[in-house]
């Protein structure tokens, strides 16, 4: 049987701003996904503890208002969100990331920051995962098409409805139903391979790009440019 045909996780968060190592959590979703429907939902809102930028709001919708008065302690939320991926992983869930090393990387900062354990010491494994990454596995099996990779038009290109950009739960679900596009449109590259396998596949793809980038970079622009090859974490 297909990854394909089993449960799926899409994780996203809304955050403070687009440096992993030092934004913060703002909202968070974790969508429990079956043959492309959403069977189960959470979400949290959480106060960041420091004011969210104009920017950022303009982005996602939430003010500092807001994450204030509603928003949970942060360290509750990115205790409880770890725990909750740790649990998807131990079961053998992959979990679907867009553009994973933003939002793990970012996750495994705030896990820092409150001086809680981080998720391979949670998982008691040396890697997390397994976890698909639409981005990465567009990027590889369709490498020549032009224009942007955000979440938004790799939805419009694999026909999946993105009905609220930018919000959390709204861009996880998304997420799974790319990953599920890729794999019917590519079911050997990518939909006939096993979840672990995959993972793997994506080390090496990432590292691919990212080096590809890299080169493009320091003949171009920056003779000094480094892009981070590594996946799913930097």
């Amino acid at each position: 049987m297909s990854w394909l045909h089993d449960m799926l996780v899409g994780f996203d968060l809304e955050t403070t701003g687009t440096e992993p190592g030092e934004s913060r959590i703002v909202t968070a979703a974790l969508v429990e996904v079956k043959e492309g429907e959403p069977v189960r939902r959470r979400e949290w809102l959480a106060d960041p503890g420091v004011a969210i930028p104009a920017e950022a709001t303009a982005v996602h919708g939430i003010t500092t208002q807001r994450a204030v008065a509603e928003g949970r302690p942060a360290g509750d939320v990115v205790a409880e969100v770890a725990a909750a991926l740790v649990a998807y992983w131990r079961a053998d869930i992959p979990v679907v990331v867009y553009n994973a090393p933003f939002d793990l990387s970012l996750l495994a900062a705030e896990l820092r920051r409150h001086d809680l354990p981080s998720l391979e010491r949670q998982l008691g494994a040396a890697a997390v995962g397994p976890v698909v990454d639409p981005l990465v596995v567009d990027r590889a099996v369709d490498k020549y098409r032009k224009g942007s990779r955000s979440l938004e038009n790799a939805s419009a290109v694999y026909g999946v409805r993105l009905e609220e950009a930018h919000e959390a739960g709204a861009d996880a679900l998304a997420a799974v139903r790319v990953a599920l596009a890729l794999g019917e449109r590519y079911p050997v590259e990518v939909g006939g391979l096993a979840p672990e396998d995959l993972h793997d596949r994506q080390v090496g793809w990432h590292a691919q790009w990212a080096s590809g980038l890299q080169e493009w970079l320091r003949k171009k622009k920056d003779p000094e440019a480094v892009v981070d090859g590594a996946w799913p974490l930097r």
